[in-house]
């Protein structure tokens, strides 16, 4: 890719100089994806540039999720997400899912490059909306001006879209010039797939793979509930290394596969009510469906209960789906801070500022009650709608992030993922 303004790219480069702990945090999280996404960008022919956006878009965070409804390290509202393919229900959302999202990604990317026929134009069109790039290109040229992306009468973030992104580029081809330390990515793949056949908690994975529940979330962000549908996910990632000692504990297991089941709500019943009959406490069962202590049962509604109320496994649950709700608030938008004025609530605080109640609760350890006087965080997204150490471009292929001619290309679906059966 080309180099642009030099002084927005300067900027952007001491930016991320003065917060090694943020760099850090980020380079430590794309540990796990940066392998793929770098061999699917190889793959396909694009800047390996573009391996990076993650590091824009959402910070390598995978449970990432704006106030303006984008999810994921690719950033995907819900219309783009469905447009590429991905899967949103109740059990799932492939916007999050690493290789769905990450498919979709780069085929928006590659349709936006054939449209604008380069990568700085596709770049701000995934940013800012390819109608309005398009409609920024007719402008200039009913001017008579360029339409390049340096020519254009672009917002503020769109005009820095590229630029921050080159600037991360310098910074993981030489960390050490900018005084930062980056995680090393071996040149190997992390994860790899395995078949998902039947029905089993997350937990039992977990447990099967000899793994962390925080690691399968990790790997696995797209996952809304702690049950794996075999209709809703093809695939699940697991570590290399811990492939094959989950398929043998999975043959050799005798436990039950799922804990758990989903219950369609009758007209009329209400959550004090219910929740005794699972063996749980009605704050326990909203917890469990990620509902807010004052949400109540509306007819028909599906929550998620245990099967067997005497071995309720609800503990460990209960923060099995925070990474829903997390927010790289550097990457994802501004923060601001409100002080509650007389007659306030969370309610009217949360028209003023266009988001829900519920994220305003988040922002702020689950505040209730306002005092007059407190100060509450609200983060403010940016004008995007959707949404690795990395070696140099086009010279040596030598280092950790090198394309590797030898790994499984061939045999994979859409991509070079071999997908193990689970037996």
């Amino acid at each position: 890719m080309r180099e642009l303004n030099s002084k927005l790219i300067a900027r952007h480069e001491k930016w991320y100089a003065n917060r090694p702990e943020y760099v850090a945090r980020m380079s430590e999280r794309s540990q796990r994806y940066l392998f793929y996404i770098m061999e699917e960008v190889e793959r396909r022919g694009m800047p390996s540039e573009i391996a990076l956006l993650p590091m824009i878009e959402s910070a390598f965070n995978p449970g990432a999720y704006s106030v303006g409804r984008a999810s994921g390290i690719w950033q995907f509202i819900p219309s783009t997400g469905k447009n590429f393919g991905m899967q949103q229900n109740w059990w799932y959302d492939g916007r999050r899912d690493i290789i769905s999202a990450t498919n979709g990604a780069l085929d928006y990317l590659e349709r936006l490059h054939d449209q604008f026929g380069d990568w700085e134009l596709a770049l701000a069109a995934y940013n800012w909306g390819e109608g309005a790039v398009a409609r920024a290109q007719a402008r200039n040229r009913r001017m008579g001006k360029p339409t390049n992306y340096a020519s254009l009468r672009l917002p503020r973030e769109t005009q820095n879209y590229v630029p921050k992104l080159l600037a991360i580029k310098h910074i993981v081809n030489d960390p050490e010039h900018f005084g930062l330390k980056l995680a090393d990515v071996p040149n190997q793949p992390y994860f790899a797939a395995v078949a998902t056949s039947r029905r089993i908690d997350v937990k039992l994975v977990a447990e099967l793979a000899d793994i962390s529940l925080e690691e399968f979330n990790a790997l696995n962000p797209g996952h809304n509930r702690p049950v794996i549908l075999e209709e809703t996910a093809n695939v699940l990632l697991l570590p290399v290394d811990k492939l094959e000692t989950f398929q043998n504990n999975l043959e050799k297991t005798n436990q039950r596969l799922v804990s758990w089941q989903p219950y369609q709500t009758k007209k009329g019943e209400h959550f004090d009510q219910l929740a005794p009959r699972f063996g749980l406490s009605a704050e326990k069962l909203r917890s469990i469906n990620g509902l807010s202590a004052r949400a109540r049962i509306s007819n028909g509604q599906t929550l998620l209960v245990p099967i067997n109320s005497e071995k309720t496994v609800a503990d460990e649950f209960a923060a099995f789906n925070t990474h829903l709700a997390s927010i790289d608030e550097t990457a994802m938008g501004r923060t601001l801070k409100h002080t509650v004025r007389k007659g306030e609530t969370l309610a009217t605080i949360a028209r003023r500022y266009r988001v829900s109640p519920a994220s305003l609760k988040e922002w702020n350890n689950g505040v209730g009650k306002l005092k007059v006087g407190q100060r509450i965080t609200i983060v403010q997204a940016g004008r995007r709608g959707h949404r690795t150490r990395l070696a140099k471009a086009n010279k040596s292929r030598n280092t950790k992030l090198a394309r590797n001619n030898k790994t499984q290309k061939q045999n994979a679906p859409k991509g070079n993922i071999k997908i193990a059966s689970s037996r």
